[in-house]
């Protein structure tokens, strides 16, 4: 793990992943406009509820994942990942943007993006590009901006929650309010627990989690199939 971490630390002081990391967390700010959801969500309880839902759109784009790995490596190049997007009608960033944030979530410098690398790059696209919900071409249920919307909203939603001043990023005082939500006593995590959760997300051990950080632990917490090994390898 430890190589893993320095490579996303070392990355983060890149002056182009600084202004990306920056622009998801203005993001994350506007995003409480259009994700009512998140008010819903009340305690650790009713987002593990989400669980089972989230677990199995994940599962779906794992299904997308493999087949845009022409070559069954088991990771997904540029010239992949663009002919994915354009498939998923999410190629609205520029080239040099997707690049950008291609480069960003190969977190493990395999100069391939691994399927939880995927997950986060899609999602973070799916967030930036402002895709719109309207589709005038039908779409299956494995494919098509909607798909990708209903994996990734609810998860958007968790992360608002969990973002109690609403300023983009998490910092652990909220996070632990949050979840040991004292209206819910029955549902209230132990300190340890909540404490073990944050430092999953806080891989520079700065106090402040951005989106992109929170999603790579989120899918260990849902209990996505190889998250675990991959967090902690």
């Amino acid at each position: 793990m430890r190589s893993m971490l320095c490579c996303c630390v070392s990355s983060g002081s890149n002056k182009k992943y600084a202004e990306l990391d920056a622009k998801l967390a203005r993001k994350m700010v506007e995003s409480r406009r259009y994700y009512p959801g998140h008010r819903s969500l009340k305690s650790i309880d009713s987002v593990i509820m989400k669980f089972p839902k989230l677990r199995e759109g994940l599962r779906k784009i794992r299904t997308v994942f493999e087949s845009y790995d022409s070559d069954g490596n088991g990771t997904i190049d540029m010239e992949e990942l663009k002919k994915c997007l354009v498939e998923l009608e999410l190629m609205s960033l520029s080239e040099e943007e997707v690049k950008g944030l291609y480069g960003w979530c190969d977190v493990d410098g395999s100069k391939g993006i691994q399927f939880n690398e995927f997950i986060v790059l899609l999602c973070l696209i799916y967030l930036l590009a402002k895709p719109s919900s309207q589709s005038s071409s039908e779409e299956s249920s494995e494919m098509g901006p909607k798909m990708v919307e209903s994996i990734f909203d609810p998860i958007v939603e968790v992360f608002l929650f969990l973002d109690k001043d609403g300023k983009g990023k998490l910092n652990k005082a909220d996070v632990i309010k949050r979840l040991n939500n004292e209206d819910y006593p029955l549902e209230i995590s132990p300190k340890h627990v909540t404490n073990m959760r944050f430092e999953e997300m806080d891989w520079g051990r700065k106090g402040k989690v951005g989106f992109r950080e929170f999603l790579f632990a989120f899918m260990s917490w849902v209990g996505l199939d190889d998250a675990d090994d991959y967090i902690s390898s």
